[in-house]
């Protein structure tokens, strides 16, 4: 592990120490320390387990948006074959925020659309942190209109901080992009399956997930603010984002009892980072079951059902 939360300082210290004992073995060979890094290893195994085992809201945030978590492009690639990528909106140009294209999953022919972070300071500039500006709402238009037209299922995968608030997208019309796909979601003919994988972020994540199915990561979040931008607006003081993580009730399982999420897919012990491969091949086989349930509908069913699970929302669990 390259990066550590905050709250996993007293686990990089463990891990370290393990690490330590085995490179002054590998210098030395006459140096036995393997007993000792292994007592290391199974307290730092004991103590992932207790980090992991009651995540506050807040420290939930932080997991969704760990840097090492597997992204768009990583299920793209592990999860689907002859992946053919599709750019540009046909309007104004190509954005890099947001990845789309025709794709297999499991010899199935799909579209599959989503957000993009990057994986380094690199790629994450080029990619906009995931914050897709018009013309990305406008190419996920253009690729969930192509899918209805070929009767192909569409799998979203949402991990955005939110759509770009810059000025260049507000001039080119970003709210009204938002609405547009958000009402494509809503009017195509085909299954839609959307997976929160990282952060769910305010219109610019619903606008991928208007879907049949929605399911998320164990850890990951989905909010109409993000707690730092809630805290700055009630209490003028984003430190208070712990308060406001808590407030908004953006975890899976708190949404899952609200039926916001239809499934929650678990993750490794100590989140997706820590074994990236166990979590895309969970992701892959909730995205087949979900596409099987799907399979026999007819375009009126999907449409209709799709449309009342969201006049739905708000019904169920307002006791909870």
């Amino acid at each position: 592990m390259a990066h550590y939360l905050d709250f996993e300082k007293p686990l990089a210290e463990i891990e370290g120490k393990a690490e330590e004992l085995r490179a002054l073995a590998r210098q030395n060979e006459e140096m036995d320390v393997e007993q000792e890094a292994s007592a290391l290893d199974s307290k730092a195994a004991e103590m992932l387990v207790d980090l992991y085992a009651d995540l506050t809201p807040w420290r939930k945030c932080q997991v969704a948006r760990h840097p090492e978590r597997p992204h768009c492009r990583d299920y793209i690639e592990t999860l689907f074959t002859e992946f053919t990528p599709l750019a540009g909106d046909r309007g104004f140009g190509e954005d890099q925020a947001v990845m789309g294209g025709l794709a297999r999953l499991n010899d199935r022919p799909v579209m599959v659309i989503g957000h993009e972070k990057g994986s380094d300071t690199s790629s994450r500039l080029q990619r906009n942190f995931g914050m897709a500006r018009p013309e990305g709402y406008r190419k996920a238009i253009r690729l969930m209109e192509m899918a209805d037209r070929f009767g192909l299922p569409v799998v979203t995968l949402v991990d955005t901080p939110g759509a770009y608030p810059g000025k260049g997208a507000e001039e080119r019309g970003q709210s009204e992009a938002i609405a547009r796909s958000t009402e494509t979601c809503l009017s195509i003919g085909v299954p839609l399956i959307s997976v929160i994988i990282g952060e769910g972020g305010s219109g610019g994540a619903v606008a991928f997930a208007t879907a049949n199915r929605v399911a998320m990561l164990e850890h990951s979040v989905y909010s109409v603010i993000s707690p730092e931008g809630c805290a700055s607006i009630l209490w003028k003081d984003a430190e208070k984002m712990r308060e406001a993580a808590e407030a908004l009730r953006l975890t899976a399982q708190d949404l899952y009892k609200l039926g916001v999420c239809d499934r929650i897919i678990p993750e490794p012990v100590g989140g997706a980072q820590r074994d990236r491969q166990a979590t895309i091949e969970m992701v892959g086989a909730a995205i087949a079951q979900l596409l099987d349930e799907l399979d026999q509908k007819e375009a009126s069913e999907l449409r209709l059902s799709r449309r009342q699970k969201f006049l739905d929302l708000g019904s169920k669990g307002l006791a909870a």
